[in-house]
């Protein structure tokens, strides 16, 4: 016997997450991200970036907010507006960037840039909308 979730019910319990705030922290080349056991804040801090060159300790704010129903994928999607810093210094350089729920610091989605993404000082850093899943 074989059990699925609606659609429906993944969108619907993105929708409660909805009104809480959610942070984009980016990490250092030396992070590797664990399904299993980075649960909160506190399992990634030591790899997060410093701050220095544009970057702040705890990362930006994410902003506008869009939680979809996919029915071709069979998913719930939360998706924000795109994430930037403005590089300052010798640079941002970040390998993955972490979704917070700084309510509860609860780690929502790692996203991996696959390898090294740079950006040079006076350049922006920018995490291109930014999202999430519910298979």
């Amino acid at each position: 016997m074989a059990t699925q979730v609606a659609n429906y019910w993944k969108y619907y319990k993105l929708n409660l997450l909805a009104g809480k705030t959610f942070k984009m922290l980016l990490m250092n080349s030396s992070f590797v991200f664990s399904r299993a056991s980075h649960k909160l804040y506190a399992d990634v801090s030591a790899n997060e970036l410093t701050t220095a060159n544009g970057y702040t300790v705890g990362g930006l704010t994410l902003s506008g907010i869009a939680v979809s129903q996919d029915d071709t994928n069979n998913r719930g999607k939360m998706a924000w507006s795109n994430a930037s810093w403005t590089a300052s210094g010798t640079g941002i350089v970040a390998s993955f960037a972490i979704i917070i729920d700084t309510t509860d610091n609860v780690i929502a989605g790692c996203i991996d840039f696959g390898g090294s993404k740079t950006a040079l000082a006076g350049s922006p850093f920018v995490v291109a909308s930014p999202m999430i899943t519910e298979s």
